[in-house]
């Protein structure tokens, strides 16, 4: 039987369960940061590993789940990119049974290939489903449901993965090695079956996804121009060059704040909380990021995206000095805060490192979703700073990545105009 294919409205909504899934995806990192640090014994630049695995495979896979998209099409990539994440998440039992931290890190990696090649096709095809003038608004609303994976993802199964209590150091050392081994035994299989539920959810919706006729798009991948443009064709436009960069920093930032709310929240100086009821702090950040791609999808519309872009990275600078430079719940608050101008910046850096580039817009999505890598990078930096600086003053790094940010919506982006040349299908 022939179907028709989904109209926009329908498919934006069917893609809106892929984008909430793997922000949840996402955001778990932020818990299991303290959890294995706590597991391993780790230092903060050692546990930043976990954000540097799961960020550096945008680097490696993002070329590859460019091919495979170019091959696949839009729909059949999102289906094998959930099924893929839905086996990194399976590869979490194993992990924890051991327990081993090189097989946690694997089966992070594995799970955010999935996620990469989710990014890669789904990100510029939501943003192609309807009036160009639009792109960032359609995004910023995906994203926005995104932001409620991220958000009700720690409140909702953080607890679960940090439901053994973490012990202090003097109290660990008053266990015997046998009760020390067995304690950490059990920390580390705390997250089994979350993972494992987690599996069971992505291989469902991979299968919700396929049963629908998502509208093709053919005309915006390379497969309709017989020009095959190279990836240093694409880089020749300044705005992508700049945007890339731009992506990097920001996404750098974004995860950077959230890999350290829970160990900052828990600070006596900050603000003296524990580390399973700080998990709900971080929904916080995460949620202040949802509400404001609701407000910012309507915003879009009415005013310039850069515009609005550069505004908002001012505001999380404003917000960084405050924390960096304050204690107490002033600084919590303020670093929370600054979840809310995040809302916006992703969703319109994409559409906007891919404006007017028409059929090589598959190539450019691939290069801006490479330089999510800035999410491995830049939390490890801000790792190595918090060990010798201290976790408060650390937050400098995020600082500049928002001050690049704010350069790059005045000066980098394309003007509203653009038209790139030789670039339509």
């Amino acid at each position: 039987m022939n179907r028709r294919p989904l109209g926009p409205a329908a498919a934006i909504a069917v893609l809106s369960a892929v984008f909430f899934t793997w922000g949840a995806l996402t955001s778990l990192n932020d818990v299991l940061i303290p959890h294995l640090k706590a597991v391993f014994a780790m230092n903060y630049a050692q546990t930043m590993l976990i954000q540097f695995t799961f960020f550096s495979t945008y680097l490696v896979m993002s070329l590859p789940a460019g091919r495979v998209v170019a091959h696949l099409g839009y729909k059949s990539s999102i289906v094998v990119g959930l099924v893929v994440a839905g086996i990194g998440a399976l590869a979490f039992y194993p992990a924890a049974k051991v327990p081993s931290y090189p097989l946690f890190l694997l089966a992070l990696f594995v799970l955010a290939s999935g996620i990469t090649l989710l990014q890669v096709s789904a990100n510029p095809y939501i943003s192609l489903l309807g009036e160009p003038r639009n792109a960032s608004s359609r995004l910023s609303l995906a994203q926005a449901l995104n932001s409620l994976g991220h958000t009700l993802s720690p409140a909702l199964i953080g607890p679960l993965i940090l439901a053994v209590a973490v012990l202090g150091g003097d109290e660990l050392a008053r266990l015997a090695p046998a009760q020390q081994e067995a304690y950490h035994i059990a920390q580390a299989q705390s997250v089994q079956l979350p993972y494992l539920g987690i599996a069971v959810g992505l291989f469902a919706l991979a299968s919700f996804v396929y049963l629908f006729r998502l509208p093709a798009l053919a005309e915006a991948t390379e497969q309709a121009d017989p020009r095959h443009h190279t990836f240093a064709e694409v880089l020749r436009h300044r705005h992508v060059r700049l945007g890339v960069l731009a992506i990097f920093l920001y996404v750098g930032a974004e995860v950077a704040i959230g890999s350290f709310l829970v160990n900052y929240i828990a600070d006596p100086r900050i603000g003296a909380i524990e580390p399973a009821t700080a998990a709900r702090y971080v929904s916080l950040y995460w949620g202040a990021a949802m509400a404001g791609r609701f407000v910012g999808s309507l915003l879009l519309r009415r005013v310039l995206p850069r515009r609005l872009l550069a505004l908002f990275a001012l505001a999380a600078m404003a917000l960084l000095v405050t924390t960096v430079t304050t204690a107490g719940s002033i600084a919590m608050w303020s670093v929370i805060a600054v979840g809310l101008f995040n809302s916006i910046m992703f969703p319109t850096l994409f559409t906007l490192g891919i404006e007017g580039m028409g059929a090589m817009t598959s190539k450019a999505s691939s290069l801006l979703v490479m330089a999510i890598v800035g999410g491995a990078v830049v939390p490890l930096l801000q790792g190595v700073l918090a060990d010798r600086i201290g976790i408060q003053h650390a937050f400098v790094l995020p600082l500049l990545c928002y001050a690049y940010i704010a350069w790059y919506a005045r000066q980098g982006a394309p003007q509203p105009a653009l038209a790139v040349h030789g670039a339509q299908a």
